[in-house]
Parts: structure tokens; C-alpha cells; sequence
């Protein structure tokens, strides 16, 4: 499989991970955005939002679970952070297998579409 993050989750490309279950796994992304820049998969490779089945529940919730885990950790769940999940090219989703984005560490501008 070529994505890359399915690599990731199998060990084949690194990744500096902050949390790991049987089904999800969060690490820091290459390219921050964000003093805090955390990405959030299921393992399992489910490409976009649009593919996500009812099987699928149970990893999307933990994903949300590990999102307020992980800001607490980073000291961000006082102050505030973003969670974003991009879908397909228009929502500008560059790597295709769902993920969410936590940003946080400093004050967040606004959502400006172009």
C-alpha cells in the first residue's frame, strides 16, 4: 500500500507517536501549522469521511477521546485548540486516509476560505 500513513502505522516510516491503541494512533505532524500540531488516524485505512461505516464508530469516538487526552497532556485544554478534518481536494485533504488535525499553543486566527 502506498499511503502514508498506512506505512506509519505499520512501522515502515517513523513518526514521533503520543498515543497508540489497537485502533488509532496520534503523532506529530512533519509540517506544524501550529505550536501544537497533532494528527489522529485509525489505523484501519479508511479513506476519507465520506467512507466511513457504521463499523467505523467505535474508532472515530476514541479518536475524539484521545483528541481531549492528548490536548490535556499538551496543556492546551485550558486555553483552547482546533480540531480539523479535511475531506477530498476542495476541503483540502492532502493525504488520503482519514485524519484529524488538533492545533493549539498559541491563539488560532480564523477559518478564511479563499
Amino acid at each position: 500500500m502506498s499511503c502514508i500513513f498506512c506505512k506509519i502505522v505499520e512501522g515502515e516510516l517513523p513518526s514521533k507517536k503520543v498515543f497508540e491503541s489497537e485502533q488509532i494512533l496520534a503523532f506529530h505532524d512533519i509540517q506544524p501549522e501550529a505550536p501544537v500540531h497533532i494528527l489522529f488516524i485509525p489505523k484501519k485505512h479508511i479513506p476519507s469521511m465520506n467512507e466511513i461505516t457504521p463499523e467505523d464508530v467505535d474508532a472515530i469516538s476514541e479518536i475524539h477521546l484521545a483528541i481531549k487526552k492528548v490536548a490535556k497532556e499538551l496543556n492546551v485544554d485550558e486555553s483552547g485548540y482546533r480540531i480539523v478534518n479535511n475531506c477530498g481536494v476542495d476541503g483540502g485533504q492532502l493525504v488520503p486516509h482519514l485524519h484529524y488535525h488538533l492545533l493549539g499553543g498559541d491563539r488560532l486566527g480564523r477559518l478564511n476560505p479563499k
